[in-house]
């Protein structure tokens, strides 16, 4: 099939994550865990997102690409593959729904239903090759599983119906519960095709409740006919836009809308409140927030500015270093006024560990596993993992301060003229080790897909010059495992980090940096641990 980029890297995501959501789907149906069922239903924006980008980019792709490049047969394939990956995973989310009817916890625990899923995982492997190869045979492959799941479906319904004989008509009432759900699927199709007629309305992506939500934010604005523009889609499944007022005299938004799941709007607007508690200014004002069901919408000032992203990619060396001048100096006031003598370590391991599934369902070839080499061995990157875990556990940060949490480049916003800096996207904010933000920090530097040597030489500049800066107020409140602690959290990023990248060449780039910090440090294991050295300009070239 002929695609642009950037449908061909969302079709990519969008197969890792439902071949993730039916792992994850496998294992709950044999243990019943209330952790994997929340997973499940955490990620269920995701797909969605992934699947609008497939539909965004094909749109473009008609609208911009040149006569002859454009393959309107290619498009409507990837549209229908986006949607179908979209229902599997939604579909995984209706059975998690469906097991809390069950009397017993344990009631699926060793079903014949699990087994059908392996064969809907053969079936998502296949599709990227075939994607890529255009090969018919592979194709028929994929369709043959529908009829091999159609014969195993057959047998099962014999076997349920064996077992409820006792009753009367076991058929009847098996039959009116299978009758009830397919209606109850119609009322899904009405309600997409609802969500599709206000969509083309609108000319963006709008689910019902999206839609009452932004009614209610444009008439706390007062704006009825406020335009809405959609900024980003977010991993979490939430939604994020702009809201102009057409009226106005000046351009620019007047307010942020976004929207999505109650629980992790509810923790930003708490950590916004907690920003403006102990350090007013920083975070921008909420305008309203509105819960509906299980999702809510916020409305949030908007911020003069621009990212440090933009800043760092599009300005010139003295902008660029004016806005890390401030940001610096904010870190320093935030940090001073924060400061506590409660240790709260950051856990890196134990965040690479939990994301590390994550990184592999996009990047199969990167579980490194033991290599012999005559009589050394070489250990597997999980075996690198729980040695940096022991050593972690003896490394407890000497006081906490407030960070952001979620540190990388398009959550800092400068505002040149009035020469503040901002943050947003603030629902981790908390007490913590600040390894953690200078370290997201830096490898969201790196990971930028730019080439150039002059734009590399900048996003190395910019990575350094806040680690230089931590480094000196490290030493300056004699924190002497910092070096180890900025190491721990330098290999969580790079390896967790390479989820996002589709280029191997950076992703592999990424990896080994993270290994090769693993294994700086377990061969420190059991010295002194304020002794840890990292070369990190050499990290950085």
């Amino acid at each position: 099939m002929r695609l642009p980029q950037s449908v061909l890297e969302n079709l990519h995501f969008l197969l890792a994550e439902t071949q993730s959501q039916l792992a994850n789907l496998r294992v709950l149906l044999e243990t019943a865990s209330p952790t994997v069922s929340q997973r499940i239903l955490d990620r269920q924006g995701y797909s969605y997102n992934l699947a609008m980008r497939v539909h965004d980019g094909c749109i473009d792709a008609l609208r911009h690409g040149k006569k002859g490049d454009v393959n309107i047969f290619s498009l409507r394939a990837a549209e229908a593959i986006a949607s179908d990956l979209e229902r599997i995973t939604d579909i995984c989310h209706d059975c998690v729904k469906m097991m809390g009817n069950l009397s017993r916890k344990d009631a699926l625990r060793g079903r014949k239903s699990a087994k059908l899923l392996s064969d809907i995982d053969q079936g998502i492997e296949l599709i990227e090759k075939a994607i890529e190869t255009d090969d018919t045979r592979i194709a028929l492959k994929i369709g043959n599983i529908e009829r091999k799941l159609d014969i195993a479906y057959g047998r099962l319904f014999k076997e349920h119906i064996k077992e409820v004989r006792k009753k009367k008509r076991p058929e009847d009432t098996i039959t009116s519960l299978f009758i009830a759900h397919h209606i109850e699927e119609m009322g899904d199709m009405l309600l997409s095709i609802s969500e599709s007629i206000m969509s083309a309305k609108l000319g963006q992506p709008m689910h019902i409740d999206r839609f009452r939500s932004l009614k209610t934010a444009l008439s706390d604005l007062g704006l009825i006919d406020g335009e809405v523009e959609t900024i980003a889609e977010t991993k979490s499944g939430s939604a994020i836009a702009g809201i102009t007022d057409p009226e106005a005299d000046e351009d620019g938004y007047v307010a942020i809308f976004k929207d999505g799941k109650k629980e992790k709007l509810k923790e930003e607007r708490e950590s916004v409140e907690s920003w403006h508690e102990i350090f007013p200014g920083l975070a921008p004002q909420i305008l309203s927030y509105e819960k509906r069901g299980k999702n809510a919408a916020l409305l949030i000032e908007h911020l003069p500015g621009d990212t440090y992203e933009r800043i760092l990619l599009q300005e010139d060396e003295a902008v660029m270093h004016k806005a890390l001048k401030h940001l610096c100096k904010t870190l320093k006031a935030v940090w001073q006024e924060t400061k506590k003598k409660k240790q709260i370590p950051a856990n890196h391991m134990a965040q690479l560990k939990k994301r590390l599934r994550n990184v592999l369902d996009v990047h199969p070839g990167f579980d490194v596993q033991p290599v012999n080499i005559s009589s050394k061995k070489l250990p597997s990157l999980y075996e690198l993992i729980e040695t940096a875990q022991q050593i972690e556990d003896q490394t407890t940060p000497p006081f906490s301060v407030y960070i952001h949490g979620d540190f990388n480049l398009d959550n800092i916003i400068f505002d040149a003229e009035n020469k503040k800096i901002r943050f947003i996207d603030l629902h981790r904010s908390c007490y913590q080790d600040y390894t953690q933000d200078i370290s997201v920090f830096m490898v969201s530097n790196y990971r930028l897909q730019v080439l150039d040597k002059r734009t590399r030489q900048r996003i190395k500049a910019s990575a350094l010059y806040l680690y230089e800066f931590a480094k000196e107020y490290a030493d300056k409140h004699k924190d002497k495992s910092f070096e180890m602690r900025m190491a721990l959290g330098l290999a969580r990023s790079f390896i967790t980090s390479t989820r996002f990248i589709l280029d191997k060449e950076l992703a592999t780039a990424m990896l080994l940096r993270g290994i090769y910090i693993l294994e700086r440090i377990a061969q420190h294991k059991d010295k002194d641990i304020k002794s840890f050295h990292l070369p990190i300009k050499d990290l950085f070239s």
